[in-house]
């Protein structure tokens, strides 16, 4: 006979304690780890014969899990799926209705997007039938990945080598990586002049303020210097001629919050504000979405669901977080209504953005509760949610024009009046950013304006910036490409499969990458192509609505993806990767060694294999000797893949640092001196003593 405990079923163990302490008795929380059921491993198991009927087992590891969860449900009055929010949660809370024997068209589905005592029971009161239409989607997702990954990696296998893989979107976010490498390839620099010019401004007090002014025009025509002997010969015009203001303009600028995170724009902020990578952002996040254990409060979920791309928010956050800001920062802070922000097409509006559970749950106020990481992210959130309610910025502007001889100067100035939303958060971008603002000349039109000095510097057209991790995620979200829970493992997946390498946070193809990504871009052009992939999504988006059958998705993209794979077993040749040697000698048999290519990275490996098993890593080092005892310094990797430098004697000598060394001696004070370079292309060199921090700037060609 059953009790009267109700069983309530989600994912995670974490998620399990914390809901498990909001419903003492009367609840049993059990935590299926994941999955409990899915596509075998050692086969296709989608029979495309038999309208993709799709073959499921239980888990390898899961049998355990489902003896507990069986005999909790046979035990219990009442059974809750409580899995995620979202196509792979809804799946599987289907699996394990499947698995327990339940009706999918009873309410047994709970959903709730924050782990709160309100939000869980506020969710019991209202359950819900499984929504298949959800479940069908994930499963047209996860047919079609198992039929693109298993179908193209045994040909990859025989026509390459072992151990290489293919996947839907895993090989249209490389071809990314690997088209901005060739357009960087292709890039010819143009060059380009500037020409600056100081001008002082007398103040009322008898003070001088200097003020920078730009070449606008030469003879009512816009400047454009191509060649250093155009920008000589302007330089020499601006020196020689007189001056006046021509014209002033004053305006206003305002300057918008941004709205509160999603998982694309959490990831891409992280990226630049902590140097996250993507996936050490989720698994931060989770923790703070499954809860944490807080002083004085107990276990609390304090950030709402992770995975969204909605920029929404409920009536009730938006009405506390109202409340809120003018308690905290005045009422001019306030706009009269609330700010209203548009979210990408097909967005997942049920969800809403990633926010704080509890506005009045400040960073600071539970900082001891939290690890460094956790509190880093977590006041990233708050802020972010906190200032996307707030009023814009408000800058003045001036715009002045002043012209002599045929020469035009334009000034332009702003300074913010208003700080607003700035005084909580601003968005960072992975471009260079503008100028500082500054502080305004009081000119009138008609006065007389003093050149100080001319300066003319050369410029040159620049590539495409490289990739980073967060620019990445950008693009494949602005191209449709895969779903909020897709883009860390999927960067992930390439990095891992040595497809991309991961430098200075820059994303690089490996030679691996571009042969394999140039092979599926002639054999399987649709799968490689952004808008193929997108109108993917699109369908599954639509089957999700109920407006698509996933059958007929699959019905319509299977036939000529077999004829794609018969093309390419019957014109891909067999690709020899040949060893690239080197100069380094095998300790065990002496053969000269060869570079190879692991999950890892390049090392040194013995071509005797198997006979000889022998492997080395790769020693980098770099010029600057050891400051503690003149040996080499060795360019190393820690175990969460950071650069750092030590010495080759270690242990014996036990020098490091996260910065590089460089061979020049502080004229200060004697320390070693590292190199620096910041955003915007500036390099200097940078004491290593805190109290000296004495630093010098070189030129490109000066660098170690």
């Amino acid at each position: 006979m059953a009790s009267a405990t109700k069983l309530i079923i989600v994912e995670s163990p974490a998620k399990a304690r914390t809901i498990a302490k909001f419903l003492g008795r009367g609840y049993k929380v059990e935590a299926s780890q994941g999955h409990v059921r899915d596509l075998p491993k050692s086969q296709l198991g989608v029979d495309v014969g038999n309208d993709f009927a799709m073959k499921y087992i239980t888990i390898h590891g899961r049998g355990k899990i489902l003896t507990k969860i069986r005999k909790e449900a046979k035990a219990a009055s009442k059974i809750y799926l409580a899995t995620d929010p979202d196509r792979e949660g809804e799946a599987i809370s289907w699996h394990l209705a499947q698995t327990l024997g339940m009706d999918v068209t009873a309410p047994c589905r709970i959903e709730f997007h924050e782990i709160t005592q309100k939000a869980v029971q506020n969710a019991l009161h209202s359950p819900r039938a499984i929504d298949l239409n959800r479940v069908d989607a994930q499963q047209a997702r996860r047919a079609l990945d198992r039929l693109v990954g298993y179908k193209i990696s045994p040909l990859l296998w025989a026509k390459v080598k072992k151990g290489l893989s293919a996947g839907r979107v895993q090989s249209v976010a490389t071809r990314l990586v690997v088209d901005r490498e060739q357009d960087i390839e292709d890039f010819i620099p143009e060059e380009f002049w500037d020409i600056t010019a100081s001008a002082l401004l007398p103040s009322a007090r008898g003070r001088k303020t200097t003020f920078s002014l730009r070449l606008q025009t030469l003879d009512n025509q816009k400047a454009e210097l191509r060649t250093e002997q155009e920008a000589l010969a302007a330089r020499q015009r601006v020196e020689n001629a007189h001056f006046a203001v021509y014209g002033i303009k004053y305006g206003e600028k305002r300057k918008l919050p941004a709205p509160p995170f999603t998982t694309s724009s959490l990831q891409q902020e992280a990226g630049r504000k902590l140097n996250f990578t993507t996936q050490k952002t989720m698994q931060v996040v989770q923790q703070l979405y499954e809860g944490v254990d807080l002083e004085g409060e107990g276990t609390q979920g304090i950030v709402t669901y992770i995975r969204t791309d909605s920029v929404r928010i409920s009536d009730e956050a938006l009405a506390a977080v109202r409340a809120y800001i003018p308690q905290r920062f005045g009422d001019d802070c306030l706009p009269e209504t609330p700010n209203e922000f548009k979210g990408r097409r097909n967005a997942q509006d049920a969800h809403e953005a990633i926010r704080p559970t509890d506005v009045n749950r400040t960073p600071e106020s539970i900082k001891g509760s939290l690890t460094k990481e956790q509190f880093q992210l977590y006041r990233l959130i708050y802020s972010r949610f906190v200032a996307s309610q707030m009023k814009p910025a408000l800058y003045d502007t001036m715009t002045m024009d002043v012209c002599g001889d045929g020469v035009g100067l334009r000034f332009y100035g702003e300074h913010k009046r208003f700080a607003g939303f700035t005084s909580v958060y601003e968005e960072s971008t992975d471009e260079v950013q503008e100028a500082a603002e500054t502080t305004l000349p009081q000119f009138t039109e008609g006065a007389p304006v003093t050149i100080e000095s001319v300066d003319a510097q050369q410029h040159f057209t620049q590539p495409p910036a490289r990739y980073t991790e967060a620019s990445l995620v950008k693009t494949l979200e602005e191209k449709g490409i895969g779903r909020p829970s897709t883009y860390a493992p999927t960067i992930t997946t390439i990095i891992a499969r040595g497809y991309v390498m991961r430098e200075n946070k820059r994303l690089f193809p490996t030679e691996l990458g571009k042969m394999i990504t140039a092979m599926m871009t002639e054999y399987f052009g649709p799968i490689m192509d952004t808008e193929f992939t997108a109108d993917l999504e699109d369908q599954l988006d639509e089957v999700e609505e109920g407006k698509e059958n996933w059958h007929q998705v699959l019905r319509t993209f299977y036939p000529p993806f077999e004829k794609m794979l018969t093309h390419a077993e019957e014109e891909i040749e067999k690709v020899e990767i040949k060893d690239e040697p080197s100069d380094v000698v095998c300790d065990k048999c002496g053969a000269q060694m060869v570079y190879r290519v692991g999950r890892f990275g390049k090392f040194l490996a013995c071509p005797n294999f198997p006979d000889c098993r022998n492997t080395k890593p790769i020693l980098n080092y770099i010029e600057a000797p050891c400051p503690q005892c003149g040996g080499r310094l060795l360019e190393k990797t820690s175990r969460k893949n950071r650069k750092f430098y030590g010495c080759e004697n270690y242990p014996a000598c036990d020098f490091v640092s996260w910065e590089m060394p460089v061979r020049e001696k502080c004229e200060k004070c004697g320390s070693y001196m590292t190199l620096k370079r910041s955003r915007k292309g500036e390099t200097w060199h940078l004491c290593s003593n805190e109290k000296c921090r004495h630093r010098v700037e070189v030129k490109a060609e000066e660098e170690v």
